[in-house]
């Protein structure tokens, strides 16, 4: 018997996912939006293959392909309407689409690779991020304004991977020197401040962050960077809890935690995804399916499954409790 079967030999709740075929190239990131006037989940996917896409988040059905990118998209993010969508490419551009109709309306020109950007709950601001080592955040009704820029540090430029809004104005950036810096932004017209500093084990590069509310009303952090995962509680900044993974994140892969808060789910440089306990780290499952290393990993709003994509083009959508 190999090593894959006696993992799944050893892991209860063995599963086939649905499958979304459609991309070509490795996938870069993922994102689930519950549109409640709709009553509708929405799953966006950015790839390599410059061709950002919007599924049903239950189905996993096609619904459409932004097209317009010339480098690889690096990052997709759905604001909480679900009328807009925002990606951010190595064509060193970020653009503004109409989510409805798929019209490019906003090219945001930068310098460098833009890895990373995201919306303000009230979608009215859009900040970005990328090899700059610059934070930029763009006024989303007057576009064509100059951003504000927030360098990461007055020394050595500090690549930005990903970064988060936790409200209208805090910006969380993680950066490339496994910082995660707080960023309050009162008014575009101002500099932001500097209010707080997590790190990470050694100043490891942050690979992923992701904020989830949970049913205990909180809002807890999670980061994947070396080869650990961590989770902070945002009320008090606090670290929790922080794991050794049976993978690294040093290329690729990221974590997420569960609605409840009480498992998570993680990938990164082999082909399993694995679901743990976050009171303990224990492995709980490990599910055999991609063809290539796991490079995100994000669980739908109301937590019955997950999505992982792979450096295979494919994404997959799991069952959190398998019939």
């Amino acid at each position: 018997m190999g090593a894959e079967d006696t993992a799944e030999k050893n892991h209860p709740g063995r599963q086939i996912p649905i499958v979304c075929p459609g991309h070509t190239r490795p996938l870069a990131e993922l994102q689930f939006i519950h549109v409640s006037g709709e009553n509708r989940t929405l799953l966006i996917s950015a790839c390599h293959d410059k061709k950002p896409m919007v599924r049903d988040g239950i189905t996993g059905d096609w619904i459409g392909t932004f097209v317009g990118h010339k480098g690889a998209v690096w990052c997709c993010r759905l604001d909480p309407s679900g009328n807009l969508a925002a990606t951010a490419s190595g064509d060193y551009s970020v653009h503004v689409w109409d989510a409805i109709t798929g019209k490019d309306l906003h090219q945001l020109p930068h310098k460098h690779i833009v890895k990373t950007c995201d919306f303000t709950p009230n979608s009215r601001w859009l900040a970005t991020g990328g090899h700059e080592g610059i934070i930029r955040v763009y006024d989303l009704l007057h576009p064509k304004n100059a951003a504000l820029e927030i360098a990461q540090s007055s020394g050595p430029k500090i690549g930005i991977n990903k970064c988060l809004w936790i409200s209208n104005n805090v910006l969380l950036a993680g950066g490339t020197d496994g910082c995660i810096r707080f960023w309050q932004i009162d008014s575009l017209s101002s500099p932001g401040k500097l209010i707080h500093v997590l790190k990470t084990e050694n100043g490891v590069e942050i690979r992923d962050m992701d904020i989830t509310s949970t049913t205990a009303s909180r809002q807890i952090l999670s980061v994947a960077a070396g080869d650990k995962v961590y989770f902070f509680n945002l009320a008090d900044r606090s670290l929790m809890h922080s794991y050794k993974m049976p993978v690294h994140f040093r290329e690729e892969g990221g974590v997420s935690l569960h609605p409840s808060g009480e498992m998570f789910v993680a990938g990164g440089s082999d082909l399993w995804v694995r679901v743990f306990a976050t009171a303990t780290g224990q492995e709980l499952e490990c599910h055999k399916g991609h063809h290539g290393p796991i490079r995100c990993l994000r669980y739908s709003p109301d937590g019955s499954t997950y999505a992982s994509g792979s450096e295979d083009g494919t994404i997959r959508i799991w069952k959190t409790h398998p019939d």
